[in-house]
Parts: C-alpha cells; structure tokens; sequence
C-alpha cells in the first residue's frame, strides 16, 4: 500500500468560501423614520445656536443672515432659499434623492417655525451653543445623508462632488461655510462670527469623520 504523498499530506484542505451578506436597502419606514429624525436633530442645533445670536453655514446660515437682517420667519425663508437647488439635485442626483431632500426642507422648515412654540431656552453661553448645536447639526444632516437626503442647497453641492471626485462631503461644506459666515459680519458682532466659526467647523468635522467615501454604502 503506498503512502500518501509528502505534497498532498502539506497540502491543507481548502477553507469553504464564504459570500459576503447582501446589502439591504432602506425601506420606506426607515427613510420616513430617518428624515424625521435627522430633522428634529438638526432643529434642536439651529435653535442652541439662534439661542445664542450665532450662525451656521450652508443655506441655513444664509437664511440667518437674511433673518437677523430683516426679522423674517426662519423657516419660510429657509425653504425659499433651497428652491433653486431643487434642479441641480434632480439633474445630477435623481428623483428619489430630490424627494427625500424636498420633504427634509419642509419638514425643517415647519419644525424652525414652530420650535418658538414648542421650546424655551435661557442664557446660553455661546461655546456650548457652538459645539452642541454644531454637533446635533452634524449628526443629524449624516442620518439625512446615508438616507440619500440632505437640506438642499450646499448639502447637495457637496454630496455630488464626493460621489463624482471623491471629495469629502465635510471639507466641501466647510470650506463653503466659512465663506458664508466671513460674509455673515455686516449682521452680527465679530465675536458671534467667531463663534459661529466654531459651530460651523463642528458640524462639518461630524460629517468629515463619519460621512466618507466607502465608509458607508448608502441604499
């Protein structure tokens, strides 16, 4: 009887390929249910920071400015703002994500409106009301995202730049938002900017970290 083989005897038994678990899509409760989410979040931020006379960025800071330029209602001016964008996120992102951001712009529109009612804040000092509302901004504008939604306007500028180049969503926003709130000072105290700053660097620092290329696969 002939031994096995030195070659065959080392050679080990092959390891059962395994596939790997399929992605599974978000469903219709689960988009509505992030949405909500995302916008109740992202209201408590802009009230921490409209409670403390700071700004953000993006088109929610310039419906800020205009706000504290003129005593116009947040909220209508906020979703007036996005109007134009509305074509670029249907062009270049689809129909689904153009629904999905149209019905987080209104959603937040109404909640800004309504929040004066609904939640009374006291002192704030302007460093908590920069990061803590820099941070449920950040947060809740990342549910919106890996639920292909976003608040329109420089949210959807950033997001087809990071799926088309591959730059990342936060620096893309950051970079916009300073901008807007260096233009912000012919309405507020450079001392609220500076903070404002902060809030702005915060929120975009949340998405930077989180929100990356091939860290998270939307459905």
């Amino acid at each position: 009887m002939n031994a096995p083989s030195s070659a065959s005897a080392a050679t080990p038994a092959a390891a059962p390929t395994l596939s790997a678990p399929a992605s599974l899509p978000h469903s219709l409760v689960e988009d509505a249910a992030a949405l909500f989410t995302g916008c109740v979040l992202i209201s408590v931020g802009i009230a921490l920071c409209a409670g403390a006379q700071l700004l953000t960025g993006g088109v929610v800071g310039l419906a800020f400015v205009l706000h504290y330029a003129t005593d116009l209602p947040l909220g209508p001016l906020f979703f007036a703002l996005n109007l134009p964008f509305y074509w670029l996120a249907w062009k270049k992102m689809g129909l689904a994500f153009t629904a999905k951001t149209s019905a987080a712009v209104l959603l937040l529109s109404l909640l800004t409106t309504l929040q004066p009612r609904l939640m009374h804040l006291g002192e704030l000092h302007p460093l908590y009301a920069a990061i803590a509302g820099g941070l449920l901004m950040g947060v809740g504008m990342l549910v919106l995202f890996r639920h292909r939604g976003s608040l329109g306007g420089i949210g959807i500028a950033a997001l087809y730049l990071q799926e088309r180049y591959g730059w990342r969503a936060g620096h893309v926003q950051m970079a916009l938002d300073c901008v807007i709130l260096l233009l912000a000072c012919v309405t507020v105290s450079p001392e609220n900017v500076l903070w404002s700053i902060v809030a702005a660097v915060t929120l975009n620092l949340a998405l930077a970290m989180n929100h990356r290329p091939g860290r998270y696969q939307v459905m």
